[in-house]
């Protein structure tokens, strides 16, 4: 039932004094609205239910296996609310000045810092709220680059079949055209086909590495290389950082930028519990055209912030979603030196554990070594039953666990990726493994009751066709 639903006429709650010692400020009549606003009306226990409510409907990291591949959806420490929730940087303003705001400038510098060392780069903005829009921000230094070299003529961006789906769409805001290039056997760029489509007019290629499949391109160097001799940029997708962080840089394989979504590698809430940051790193013959503000150290322990020389503007205000940057800074300084490496070690493990346990019963889209996420294709199953990745995947909700991404990467068929992350145990991946291979016989013996399902959920299947074609987003009283 929705909260409006539950309204009452009259029933109100006061958290405010009658009396307000601030004057009050009349607002004009041509800025009133023309009639009341319909806000429920409900009592603060009405209003406390509601949520809890909702809250016990809800599946969150904290209520079971949540396997959403390419999401990096992990245990979040709580020391990093915490330290978020510090008064000197919860209550700052960023209008405060620089000698008002040094702790909070140190903090960006620190983290900057990290972030270079672990990714290879020599700058770093947080500016970027998310990782899509860290995506669009990186190509915006790229065209920026090529157009301060009066290079105007290169319009194509090459995009690999098996890339995340926001890549061509934030091209595409760049006013470029996508060049897609078919992977491999393997499920790795096509270096032949990538040679065909490199000449003067392309402007970089967008690439995740290891890429949607979880595999790491061994010829990366390569493809690196390809693009830079026709004088393209690289751009390096970093939401699958989590399997190679502290082990290798992507900088060191050969790009120019790169966004890290803090909301999924550096243990920030993901999601709904966002919100979400998109920090892009860039080398230095990039940083002249960085967003926003950026901070330095004079050398004396002053910080100081400051604009690039030829920055391409503002991508959110001011330093972006500052506190989900002191969340991640939090989660590095835990882990440190030893740590960071060990979390993507894990996380390599946790899938590789998986997808061997699997195996046997699922085809696996590319059996070759995976990184941190694996892809199953249901194909056969689909052929020999009827049940789909769908099925499956809605079979999982009446165990507890949340379904992993469906239908993705569309090079495969029939597809389900599963990303375990680091922060599960043996244990859990155990029964997941068990309830996945408890559904695959159930599919065999009673498909209809896959098809069906979930049976436990506070809903039951829901017709996602119709929801998605005729969405209802607002509500309408009687």
């Amino acid at each position: 039932m929705l909260i409006f639903e539950k309204s009452s006429n009259g029933r109100y709650t006061e958290y405010l004094p009658m009396e307000s010692d601030i004057p009050a400020y009349e607002i004009g009549g041509e800025y009133k609205r023309g009639s009341e606003l319909p806000l429920p009306e409900l009592s603060e226990n009405d209003v406390t239910r509601h949520y809890s409510e909702l809250e016990r409907k809800s599946h969150g990291v904290n209520d079971g296996f949540y396997p959403l591949g390419s999401c990096t959806m992990k245990y979040n420490p709580k020391s990093g609310e915490r330290a978020a929730s510090l008064s000197g940087f919860r209550n700052v303003h960023p209008l405060s000045g620089d000698e008002n705001t040094q702790g909070c400038l140190a903090a960006l510098k620190t983290c900057e810092d990290y972030l270079k060392e672990i990714t290879g780069m020599d700058a770093v903005t947080f500016q970027p709220a998310a990782g899509a829009h860290g995506e669009f921000t990186g190509l915006l230094l790229i065209k920026a680059y090529h157009h301060s070299k009066g290079d105007t003529g290169r319009n194509k961006i090459i995009v690999p079949d098996s890339a995340h789906g926001t890549n061509p769409a934030s091209a595409a805001m760049c006013g470029w055209d996508i060049v897609n290039i078919e992977s491999d056997e393997k499920g790795l760029v096509n270096l032949d086909k990538l040679r065909e489509v490199c000449d003067e007019s392309v402007a970089g290629l967008m690439l995740t590495n290891p890429n949607t499949l979880g595999i790491f391109d061994p010829n990366i160097k390569e493809i690196t290389k390809i693009v830079h001799d026709c004088g393209g940029l690289c751009y390096y997708d970093g939401a699958n950082l989590n399997a190679i962080m502290g082990i290798v840089r992507p900088g060191d394989m050969g790009f120019d930028c790169i966004h890290l979504n803090l909301h999924k590698t550096f243990a920030t809430p993901h999601g709904g519990g966002g919100p979400g940051s998109g920090a892009v790193g860039c080398k230095d013959f990039l940083t002249g055209f960085l967003p926003g503000i950026t901070v330095s150290d004079n050398g004396n322990g002053h910080y100081e912030s400051k604009r690039a020389e030829n920055s391409i503007g503002n991508v959110t205000a001011f330093y972006g979603n500052f506190l989900v940057v002191i969340k991640a800074l939090s989660y590095v300084m835990q882990l440190g030196r030893e740590g960071v490496p060990e979390s993507s070690s894990n996380a390599v493990l946790n899938a590789r554990y998986m997808m061997s346990v699997l195996k046997d019963t699922y085809t696996i889209a590319k059996d070759e070594p995976c990184m941190h996420e694996f892809v199953m294709s249901l194909t056969d199953l689909k052929k020999e039953t009827g049940v789909s990745a769908l099925d499956i995947a809605k079979g999982l909700l009446d165990h507890g666990i949340h379904p992993p991404t469906m239908y993705f990467p569309l090079i495969v068929d029939e597809a389900l990726m599963i990303e375990p992350t680091e922060t599960e145990s043996k244990e859990v991946m155990d029964h997941a493994c068990k309830v996945f291979k408890d559904l695959y016989e159930l599919a065999h013996k009673d498909p209809e009751a896959l098809h069906n399902a979930p049976g436990t959920t506070p809903v039951s299947r829901l017709d996602e066709v119709n929801a998605a074609r005729n969405p209802k987003l607002i509500w309408i009283g009687d």
